[in-house]
């Protein structure tokens, strides 16, 4: 399977991607199976966590059903590693074309930061697989629904930043298809029976209001 197909039906079964800014190597594997085991299927480790590549390769090797990979990619060069660590998703707190392109090449997800119609329509233009809204706290819904009207029908917007299972239906209802899930569900020091109980906070936030 693609990382593009995969990264398709993980968004079906479960449109939420966990940020885990900090995990250190150690934690990746009782982490990711309180994630795996609570239904979520995408994973991002952000670049400026303890040895990443370590943790990204880790989770990649323990959890093939899920899509892993790299959050916090600011260069091009950047990209490679992700992806010979076994990372086939790549996010970014902002619209670099050059790590969009890159990513493209190689064949992942990628899913650059916007905050404005421009940088959407850019980061698109240069084979975007989806959208990340950041932050979040940035782009209200009405924002959000203001966006969607238009853009292509078929884009993935996810809102990242401030989420939580409170506010997660003004944002499903304007058009989101999906969140980025930050520290609200992992912080360094928090441990995986933790995180199993945010996790499923989350997902039952979602259920039966997710967008198709």
């Amino acid at each position: 399977m693609t990382a593009h197909r995969q990264f398709t039906a993980a968004l079906a079964a479960c449109p939420l991607i966990a940020i885990l800014r900090g995990l250190r190597p150690t934690e990746a594997q009782p982490v990711g199976e309180a994630l795996i085991t609570s239904g979520w299927r995408l994973i991002e480790v952000p670049l400026n966590s303890p040895e990443p590549l370590l943790s990204i390769a880790a989770l990649a090797e323990a959890f093939p059903q899920a899509l892993v990979g790299a959050g916090t990619v600011l260069q091009p060069e950047q990209v490679g590693p992700v992806h010979a660590a076994g990372g086939r998703l790549v996010v970014a707190p902002n619209f670099h074309p050059e790590v969009v392109r890159e990513a493209v090449r190689l064949g992942m997800v990628c899913l650059p930061g916007v905050l404005t119609a421009t940088e959407a329509f850019a980061a698109l233009a240069a084979g975007a697989t989806g959208l990340k809204l950041f932050p979040a706290e940035m782009i209200p819904p009405a924002a959000v629904k203001a966006l969607r009207a238009v853009l292509p029908p078929q884009t993935v917007v996810l809102p990242v930043g401030g989420i939580t299972p409170g506010n997660m239906a003004g944002y499903l209802a304007a058009g989101a298809n999906g969140f980025g899930i930050g520290s609200a569900l992992y912080a360094p020091g928090r441990d995986a029976a933790a995180v199993r109980e945010r996790a499923r906070d989350f997902m039952a936030a979602c259920a039966g209001t997710v967008r198709t």
